[in-house]
């Protein structure tokens, strides 16, 4: 092969390679919805998007909050939609009223403990759009409700509890003002067990650690 064209081969190759890195890198702040029909199927999410798996394996890794509770959460929080927000009202049927909370993301965390996130981890950076940041912060408050409450990192149904009302509000059992929670945290409960099960047959879990698209 003459030098030149070696030379070109070579430069493309790494041109490509370094566009992939790029890409992948990019593709690491939002991650696309998995179908509404894939839900209740942790397989099938991970299928959809590998940064599912990855990104929770990393949290549990660093935090101990299961993949399967992370997830629960989520699917209860967000439905997977990196932008979610609250429902807004409107006045006269047109006139956009503020949002009755500053929840967002997958994770819907509110301004507040957003801040205290960042501040806690140093990584002021985080964006509540971003799986991997998101998941990090739904085990960050989970370790902190264990350790100020006392809540196994195993038992989502008090986890939840914390996570929804607080971790003043949960010492206080406000939720024992709010039967519709206390059915929530019932559902997260049996949604992470199912995920727990499912996610003991699933085939072929991806590595954390490899660069798309090559995973």
């Amino acid at each position: 092969m003459p030098s030149q064209l070696k030379t070109h081969f070579r430069f493309s190759f790494i041109s490509f390679f370094s566009l992939m890195v790029v890409l992948g890198l990019l593709s690491g702040c939002s991650t696309t919805p998995p179908p509404a029909s894939s839900h209740n199927n942790i397989c099938q999410i991970i299928e959809h998007d590998p940064r599912w798996y990855k990104a929770a394996k990393k949290s549990e890794e660093k935090w101990g909050t299961s993949v399967a509770i992370q997830k629960a959460f989520v699917h209860q929080e967000s439905r997977f939609v990196h932008n979610a927000r609250p429902p807004r009202d409107y006045a006269l049927g047109f006139i956009p009223l503020p949002r009755k909370s500053s929840a967002f993301g997958y994770a819907q965390a509110q301004n507040p403990a957003w801040y205290d996130y960042q501040k806690a981890t140093g990584n002021y950076r985080a964006r509540r759009d971003n799986i991997y940041d998101a998941l990090d912060f739904i085990g960050w408050y989970n370790s902190v409700s264990n350790q100020r409450n006392g809540i196994s990192l195993r038992d989502p149904y008090n986890l939840y509890l914390a996570y929804h009302e607080g971790h003043g509000g949960y010492r206080r059992k406000t939720y024992n003002q709010k039967p519709w929670l206390i059915e929530v945290a019932k559902k997260v409960d049996r949604q992470s067990k199912l995920y727990d099960q499912q996610l003991r047959s699933c085939n072929n879990l991806p590595r954390r650690f490899c660069i798309w698209p090559f995973c």
